[in-house]
């Protein structure tokens, strides 16, 4: 059967073995969609505007200039600003089974409209009222809802509907909020804010705590002295997500990294050194942020 990716391929087009590029156009974005058929290294990639890249399938290793080389897996994204080189390497790529990955660049004006309503709207929260995407490049594990949304974002770019730009245009504002809240994620847990520090001092509590199993919203919200309704509503204002599915993405990345440094470990043992009570509950949340289960990821990086 031909891949769906195949069957909707217009526009623009580059095609090798190591790089097959497909990109498409809309008002105020363009995507990229890559697909790698063979095993290569150090491969160069630059854009002359900022993109978001995220994995579909197979698995990268990223050489960026910010930081340390990492493997790049699919649910995972890279925020890059332009100009910036990316070196990449396809460990697993095959004719029969392509590492693939999206490119979606928003044209400047349109980010900067959405950052200044953005910040005039959660200034009234009075933690967050300044954000805005910088110049460094950034690697996203575990945020489901940017890549559910950036799935979203594929599918309608490849559909022919009336309603298409004006679906993209409300989708391209979303994205740019919730990368705006995962910035403010960042900077709190950096200690580069002088704003009222009660969030970013629960920030650093769960990171300082992950592996205990008594971190509920109620628990959280007397750390902040805090009601619980208003705590969740702050908490989720600021960072796009509810305080236990943060706590439980932290989770899941803490046990990739357990899995990784620790490839004979149980996968019981992994879920109660993360934190979570029971083994089907991780087996869950991992799932839900990863799309595969420990036991498939554990295969992944073997």
């Amino acid at each position: 059967m031909e891949h769906w990716l195949d069957i909707h391929k217009r526009q623009r087009k580059l095609t090798t073995l190591v790089e097959n590029q497909t990109v498409y156009n809309v008002k105020n974005a363009e995507l990229n969609i890559f697909e790698t058929y063979e095993q290569a290294a150090k491969v160069q990639l630059i854009f002359d505007f900022p993109v978001i890249t995220s994995m579909l399938s197979g698995k990268k290793i990223m050489h960026l200039t910010d930081e340390p080389s990492f493997e790049y897996f699919p649910g995972e994204s890279v925020i890059m600003p332009k100009g910036k080189p990316m070196l990449i390497d396809f460990p697993i790529a095959e004719r029969n089974n392509p590492t693939q990955c999206l490119a979606l660049g928003i044209d400047e004006t349109k980010v900067k409209e959405v950052v200044y309503n953005f910040n005039n709207l959660v200034a009234i929260e009075e933690e967050n009222n300044s954000w805005s995407l910088d110049e460094s490049s950034s690697h996203l594990a575990n945020n489901i809802e940017l890549n559910q949304l950036l799935q979203r974002l594929m599918h309608t770019f490849l559909s022919n509907t009336k309603s298409k730009d004006i679906l993209l245009d409300l989708m391209f504002q979303e994205l740019i909020i919730r990368l705006l809240q995962t910035k403010a994620k960042n900077i709190f847990l950096q200690g580069k804010t002088n704003a009222d520090t009660r969030i970013g001092f629960i920030l650093n509590y769960i990171k300082e705590n992950l592996t205990h199993k008594n971190i509920t919203v109620e628990h959280l919200a007397t750390k902040a002295y805090m009601s619980s309704s208003h705590f969740h509503k702050k908490f989720k204002n600021t960072f796009g997500v509810s305080p236990i599915d943060y706590v439980n993405s932290e989770r899941v990345e803490f046990a990739k990294k357990l899995l990784i440094k620790n490839k004979d470990m149980k996968i019981a043992d992994v879920a109660f050194k993360s934190g979570f009570n029971s083994i089907s509950y991780f087996n869950r949340q991992f799932k839900k942020y990863e799309k595969i289960t420990p036991s498939q990821y554990l295969k992944l990086i073997s």
